[in-house]
This record gives C-alpha cells, structure tokens and sequence, in this order.
C-alpha cells in the first residue's frame, strides 16, 4: 500500500488521521475495497447531509468500526462514486489532489477534480 500513487503519479500524501478505509489516514485502495475510497475531501455541512439522506451517516460516531463521526473542516477518504454524486448534486466537498489516490480517476475526470481542488 506504500507504494500506492496520486492521480499525478507521484506518491501517495497523508489525507487524514485514522482514515480511510485502512484507517491509516492514507486514501489507499486495496482489492478489497469496491467502494473505491480514493477521493481525499475535506467535508462540508452540505455534503454530510447529502450523504446521510443517501443512507451513508458520516456525521455518527461508530467506535466498533473505529470510525469518529465527521464534521465540517474534518478530511476523510471518500468513496469516488458517492463524491461524483455529490459534485452532480452541486454538494461536492473541496479535494487534496496530492492525497487522492489514481484509483478515483477510473471514475472521476481530472479536470473535475481539479476544479474543486485546495491544493
């Protein structure tokens, strides 16, 4: 997983403490991963309410999945899908492009990405 790189090729950066689906704060994607958590994003009150009504609470802690619940300014791995969703919505929270791993890109144009980019 160290070895994973950012959508400009270059190694992965760290995206968040304890996040991800590894929960290793790296937007890693191992095989096991279908929802494809590659996108590094720092989350809005906009988004997490978008995601709740998707049936995906991020707002909850849930400490048996070692997951602290999310707050606006909080950055985390999302799923690249659910983030597309989002920037249809007109909801997308802002991205870390050096944290987003290349895996998001199978799903997600660069130009998009770049776009909503604080990096």
């Amino acid at each position: 997983m160290a070895n994973e790189k950012n959508i400009f090729g270059k190694p992965l950066m760290l995206c968040c403490h304890n996040g991800g689906y590894t929960r290793e704060g790296f937007c890693y994607v191992p095989n096991s991963d279908f929802g494809n958590h590659s996108v590094c994003a720092i989350m809005t009150d906009e988004f997490l309410a978008f995601s709740l009504a998707r049936g995906n609470d991020l707002i909850t802690a849930r400490p048996e999945y070692s997951f602290p619940g999310l707050k606006a300014g909080d950055k985390w791995c999302l799923c690249a899908s659910r983030w597309l969703e989002a920037e249809r919505a007109d909801v997308a929270p802002p991205v870390i492009l050096n944290a987003c791993n290349e895996a998001c890109l199978k799903i997600i144009d660069l130009d998009v990405l770049k776009a909503y980019a604080l990096n």
